[in-house]
């Protein structure tokens, strides 16, 4: 990597400590803008990739999207194009050294605003490709991203300019390698959008029971074509992206509330107590009582320590 990139991250580095107190995930006032931190290796990290621009400046990341595994430090970024179900682990992390991260969400109305103002052309027709990949860092894309956090201490300019800036953030990166993948979820007719309109109803109904057919018709496709194309886009079958919602969701009702796993498993849509248990089990690596136990233990001792 170039001095001009070091330079980059050491800054942002310094922006985002400055502005994350505690580890975990972080808000900021500069909308779609969010930081994570921690001072220690962490996972898994259950949870759901939205569209966004991913960039570690300390450490490293592994990302598990299905099968596939995904792994990006200082010199690359990530980019989800959809929301995805995913693993992560911070795989490198230090007290001295702490993993420092940031991520800039955005919509398809983004999207599709940079490419009709830049006349920037997406093949409607082009393979569906994986609605997540790993670029190296580009220089141009840096400065813009250190632009955006610069906001941060310039609260009174965030309004006027953070638009602007984020508008050449998703410029920089549809202009890069895999750009393509990010311009076909906001172009209506391509294969990429319309699976982003399956998922967006699996996601707003992943407690009901979920006809494949029906799936087909939102997104205006055959049900073999949809799961070719929901295949490609996710790395799985929409029925195991619907069986990940409902196991994340039943782990965050089960950590959040005082609901015992039967009731857990009714509200995200499981008939069988039993069946539920052994997906959870399966996706967790322990039943649902012992890792809601594990996982409060594991809270404590880092609040105390």
């Amino acid at each position: 990597m170039s001095q001009q990139i070091y330079k980059y991250q050491a800054e942002l580095a310094n922006l985002i400590e400055s502005h994350t107190v505690q580890d975990g995930g972080h808000e900021t006032v500069v909308p779609s803008l969010f930081f994570s931190r921690f001072s220690d290796t962490a996972g898994p990290l259950y949870g759901v990739h939205n569209p966004s621009l991913c960039i570690v400046v300390q450490g490293r990341k592994e990302v598990m999207l299905s099968k596939e595994l995904f792994t990006y430090g200082p010199a690359d970024y990530l980019v989800s194009s959809v929301n995805l179900p995913i693993i992560g682990h911070v795989t490198e992390a230090s007290p001295k050294v702490p993993y420092l991260a940031l991520k800039i969400e955005f919509t398809p109305d983004e999207i599709l605003e940079v490419l009709r103002e830049f006349q920037m052309g997406v093949n409607k027709k082009e393979h569906t490709k994986r609605g997540m990949y790993v670029n190296l860092i580009e220089l141009s894309l840096l400065d813009a991203v250190a632009r955006f956090v610069r906001l941060l201490d310039h609260p009174e300019d965030v309004p006027v300019l953070a638009p602007l800036i984020k508008k050449e953030i998703i410029y920089r990166v549809l202009q890069g390698p895999h750009g393509a993948a990010m311009g076909q979820m906001a172009v209506e007719g391509s294969s990429t959008y319309q699976i982003s309109d399956a998922i967006h109803h699996i996601m707003n109904h992943y407690n009901q029971s979920i006809r494949v057919e029906e799936l087909a018709e939102i997104a205006n496709m055959g049900v073999s074509s949809l799961h070719r194309h929901f295949k490609e886009v996710t790395a799985m079958s929409p029925i195991q992206f619907q069986k990940q919602l409902r196991l994340q969701e039943a782990r965050r009702l089960l950590l959040s509330e005082t609901t015992d796993a039967s009731d857990a498993a009714f509200r995200v849509g499981y008939e069988s107590p039993s069946q539920f248990s052994r997906e959870y089990s399966r996706l967790f690596g322990l039943p649902p009582k012992e890792d809601i136990k594990q996982l409060r233990e594991t809270y404590d001792q880092r609040v105390n320590a």
